[in-house]
């Protein structure tokens, strides 16, 4: 999976829509091989990404779960040292 896509559920507060919608533009980026589209592919290219994105949030919306909803910061914090640890090699 691409590394910037983070993981959506479970966590106090939900994520956002800005959130959901950003993973859906790296999905459909990775997916395409293309950052930015041609012109010619624009259209084809946000409407793959709100198509991902609406998808994602009725996922969202659908799944259960009996865990304790992550914190971000505490997530976050375990996220830098896991870098810090792989990068200081």
């Amino acid at each position: 999976m691409c590394r910037n896509i983070r993981q959506l559920h479970n966590f106090e507060p939900p994520a956002t829509t800005s959130e959901v919608e950003a993973a859906a533009l790296q999905y459909v980026r990775k997916v395409s091989g293309s950052t930015r589209p041609s012109q010619a592919n624009q259209e084809a290219f946000d409407r793959a990404v709100a198509e991902v994105a609406h998808a994602t949030q009725h996922l969202l919306d659908a799944l259960v779960t009996t865990a304790a909803p992550k914190d971000r910061e505490v997530e976050a914090a375990k996220a830098r040292a896991r870098a810090q640890e792989r990068y200081a090699r």
